[in-house]
């Protein structure tokens, strides 16, 4: 198996986050060049989701983990995307894998947090995305997600008023799939 060089790498992510118009084609191009590396199809997926194309952003991240079933952060967004488009069954079984990681691992208090927001206990959710938060030295990013899911629940848990979002946030591939979850969709 043939994976992209660290250079391609390099490009790509950034030109992912300097938001080039051609950042999903250069990605196309290498999965194209390494359709074996999942990482490629991981990326692609989650642009995808960032733009609203939920059906091949779900196959781009069932690749990624069909081709590295151990690559822990794209089976946990292939979780949560399951999750928030109403398959919570099937979320919870591709993140089963997961529990095998280290209990204080920040994706593994991620999982915790979105399984207790299945069963709508909300504060132990913000308990455990709160210390998965805290444990995620790895992937900022995701913190930012997490705190929206955070703030998702405290809203659902509370009196109902949604937290301000500044206009020009843009839309993160989490944020959409947000979207979908405040819409009911875990049940």
């Amino acid at each position: 198996m043939t994976l992209c060089s660290d250079e391609e790498m390099a490009q790509l992510l950034a030109a992912m986050h300097a938001d080039t118009p051609d950042e999903l084609g250069f990605a196309e191009r290498l999965i194209e060049a390494y359709p074996e590396d999942a990482r490629l199809h991981f990326l692609r997926g989650s642009m995808l989701a960032g733009s609203g194309r939920p059906i091949e952003a779900h196959a781009s991240l069932s690749r990624a983990v069909a081709l590295a079933p151990d690559f822990a952060l794209a089976r946990f967004q292939l979780g949560f995307f399951e999750l928030t488009s109403g398959e919570a069954p099937r979320a919870l079984a591709t993140w089963e894998p997961l529990d095998a990681l280290p209990s204080d691992h920040y994706l593994v208090h991620f999982v915790r947090g979105l399984r207790h927001l299945i069963q709508d206990h909300f504060g132990e959710a913000i308990r455990e995305l709160t210390e998965g938060i805290a444990a995620n030295e790895e992937n900022p990013p995701l913190n930012h997600d997490m705190r929206l899911i955070i703030d998702e629940c405290s809203r659902l848990a509370g009196d109902g008023a949604a937290p301000a979002k500044p206009a020009d946030e843009e839309a993160s591939a989490t944020s959409f799939l947000l979207d979908q979850l405040g819409r009911g969709t875990t049940h």
